[in-house]
């Protein structure tokens, strides 16, 4: 048995996944997320994330990170720098710890899960459940998006060691 953290990185709220299993197998799950302030700065804000991750990582010590890929929309390009900031600081504690890492693109996440890498985000938490087996809504939203990386790579582990599956 495997045990996989997806996490989907943002800076009011990086969403986390765990799933342990075999194969198309989940056993066990959990979800939820770190939350920042905006009151507070952003050097202080990447730390909390980061000291939180670590913290996290340490205790549950997962096999694999699946982390989503940053983006960057032509309307909002400061977003993606201050993902990739928070992306960094998630790398970094994978790292600390000595995790194998691996980034997904957020639409091959929703192609892998739904079919259909255009899905929106009910369509790829209603996915998630489904594998789950859960009648409630997956909340908050980026915990369910750190669910499905986390299924992702729940299901590609085994063959990520023969080949590149990540890729």
């Amino acid at each position: 048995m495997i045990k996989i953290i997806g996490i989907d990185p943002g800076l009011s709220e990086t969403g986390i996944g765990m799933v342990r299993g075999t194969g198309q197998k989940v056993d066990g799950f959990s979800f939820g997320s770190i939350h920042t302030s905006t009151e507070d700065s952003l050097s202080n804000r990447l730390n909390q994330i980061f000291s939180k991750l670590l913290q996290i990582i340490k205790q549950e010590k997962p096999d694999i990170m699946v982390v989503e890929d940053i983006f960057s929309l032509k309307k909002y390009p400061k977003s993606g720098i201050t993902l990739g900031k928070v992306t960094g600081v998630i790398l970094l504690a994978g790292c600390q710890v000595d995790v194998e890492v691996a980034e997904i693109p957020v639409r091959e996440a929703k192609k892998a899960l739904t079919g259909n890498g255009n899905a929106s985000k009910i369509q790829l938490e209603r996915a998630v459940r489904h594998f789950l087996n859960l009648t409630a809504p997956i909340r908050p939203n980026h915990a369910s998006d750190a669910m499905a990386l986390a299924l992702i790579g729940l299901f590609r582990y085994e063959n990520s060691h023969t080949k590149s599956a990540w890729c």
